[in-house]
């Protein structure tokens, strides 16, 4: 009969508890890794390829990678809310016009660097009939996506001033604007609005303006990834503070008009849609059709900026470009030095869009009111499941559209996000947008069908039964 040795059945009893202690970490029993959705030991496998022990910080395309991954080798289709990537069909009149630009040879030139005139032309248009800002076409720049714009922007910014490198960040915000930053080695600063609304923005964005070292002043609203909507009294706050402290506001509108509890579908009628530009003539605004027109692919957005800002002269910029000039050295000393340009062809695209939401012929909002109602189903399913909503204020700002914020009782936001991926749901965390909030996680709804709503709340019952608060 054999026996073990002392040494033998230490060595057993070490394994037993480094495994018991392993489960107990990663906040799940045997018995739970049998009626998870997908297998845990199969999720932490290909988590740890990507080298990062802290799911937390693995970016929005990282987290989508991992994603697909996993879908590949378990055979399970997730409810994916890690990527705010379009959901709706894009308009017909923008894809025959680049047909029909193709069809022309445009294919073969390059496009002229400030954009072709049709496009800066009807990109003004809407500007005046949907904000009631009057801007000229000159002022008005083509961009491969918002992101590309948003980059011209804040590297522009920080190079006006030699004494102000340093970018604030109203957050939560976009990730990825602060990773084009440290792309280049430029300073940045930030806070969370959560506990700084109305009047008390003031004080906060003073305490940074005062010490003399910001270029510029960047958010976004609706928010990317609150879905906090801005008051016109914070956006006075922040064009009165910008003008007083000669900074730059770089004001992200990629879901413009998807704050759907006030239309703001129609061209030329009051209710305009809230924007900084009516507080300051020191703004740059950046739009994207991705969202918009759900045009994600062709990489088409558009820079607005300020005439006065447009035909400033910063002497600093000389050491960079050969011109001082602010609205020369964007095109010119960036734009064509990152891209040479945006698709020519993208561009008629974005025209004809354009053209046909500002003759009336065409009610763009219309067609994105389904995020707000997928939003609606989707957070009154996780509350019935005794999640929370992170970023809701008493002023009621915080809307339903693209995305919202979510967290559970007792979990951080690494301990959810990576338990989620059990269960065949994604998002990210919320510590990679700027937030203070240590729990929560930014879910989007565009991905998820009418259809996934039911699935989702099996899943959610399965996850509760095995993470009872």
């Amino acid at each position: 009969m054999y026996s073990a040795d002392n040494k033998t059945i230490l060595k057993r009893k070490s394994i037993k508890t480094i495994f018991f202690y392993f489960c107990r970490l990663n906040k799940f029993t045997l018995n739970t890794m049998k009626n998870t959705f997908i297998s845990p030991l199969l999720v932490d496998k290909l988590l740890h390829h990507f080298g990062q022990s802290d799911i937390t910080k693995l970016s929005i395309r990282e987290v989508g990678k991992l994603v697909a991954e996993i879908e590949k080798e378990s055979g399970q289709a997730f409810i994916h809310m890690e990527m705010g990537v379009p959901g709706l069909p894009a308009p017909a009149c923008g894809i025959e016009a680049e047909k029909e630009a193709l069809d022309n040879g445009m294919a073969t030139c390059y496009p002229n660097i400030e954009g072709i005139p049709f496009a800066k032309t009807e990109i003004a248009r809407f500007v005046k009939l949907f904000t009631d800002v009057t801007i000229s076409p000159s002022c008005c720049l083509p961009t491969s996506g918002g992101m590309q714009g948003s980059f011209a922007a804040l590297i522009s910014a920080a190079k006006t001033n030699k004494d102000k490198p340093c970018t604030l960040f109203i957050d939560p915000g976009f990730p990825v604007n602060k990773s084009q930053l440290q792309l280049v080695g430029l300073p940045f600063k930030s806070f969370d609005i959560l506990h700084f609304r109305g009047e008390k923005l003031r004080q906060k964005l003073e305490s940074y303006l005062q010490e003399g070292n910001i270029c510029t002043i960047c958010y976004s609203s609706p928010n990317n990834p609150s879905w906090i909507n801005l008051t016109e009294e914070e956006l006075k706050i922040i064009g009165e503070l910008a003008s007083r402290y000669d900074v730059i506001v770089v004001e992200d509108l990629a879901y413009f008009g998807m704050d759907f509890r006030t239309d703001y579908s129609r061209p030329g009628v009051a209710p305009f849609h809230p924007t900084v530009a009516r507080y300051t003539d020191n703004y740059i605004l950046i739009l994207s059709a991705s969202k918009i027109f759900s045009y994600a692919g062709q990489r088409i957005g558009m820079m607005v900026i300020s005439e006065q800002l447009y035909g400033r002269k910063y002497p600093d910029l000389k050491n960079f470009f050969t011109t001082d000039v602010f609205g020369h050295f964007i095109p010119y000393g960036v734009l064509y030095a990152t891209t040479a340009g945006t698709a020519h062809t993208a561009q008629y695209a974005l025209a004809a869009m354009l053209k046909a939401v500002n003759d009336g012929e065409t009610n763009f909002i219309d067609p994105l009111k389904s995020y707000g109602e997928k939003a609606r189903r989707m957070k009154k399913c996780f509350l019935e499941h005794g999640f929370y909503i992170v970023y809701t204020d008493e002023c009621d700002n915080v809307a339903d559209g693209f995305y919202f914020t979510i967290a559970y009782p007792n979990m951080t936001s690494g301990e959810l996000m990576k338990t989620f991926l059990y269960y065949g749901i994604s998002a990210i965390s919320l510590s990679i947008t700027g937030s203070d909030d240590k729990n929560g996680l930014r879910a989007c709804v565009s991905f998820v069908r009418p259809d996934q709503m039911e699935e989702l709340g099996k899943r959610l019952d399965l996850f509760v039964h095995n993470n009872p608060v």
